[in-house]
């Protein structure tokens, strides 16, 4: 199932129950991520949803990409749509 969300696009694929995030922002990616990955995701974005700086995130863990807290909170609604895909 593809997911085109106003931050990130992906597919989640439901035989090995796992998302493969494709797009943060206007950045192709290639990530796939479980269950437990997207629920420590959002669990740390909710937590920090309220900071008025928004969030800065890093692709390929070496490019920092900022958010701002509007996209922070629009990431928070793409990743619950991928959270209710998991079984």
């Amino acid at each position: 199932m593809f997911l085109n969300g106003e931050i990130i696009d992906g597919i989640f694929d439901s035989s090995v129950n796992e998302f493969t995030l494709q797009r943060v922002k206007s950045f192709d990616t290639q990530s796939v991520l479980n269950e437990s990955q997207i629920n420590n995701i959002y669990q740390y974005l909710h937590l920090h949803r309220d900071n008025e700086d928004g969030q800065i995130i890093t692709l390929y863990d070496q490019m920092p990409l900022r958010l701002s807290k509007e996209e922070s909170n629009q990431l928070i609604g793409d990743i619950e749509k991928v959270m209710a895909m998991y079984h």
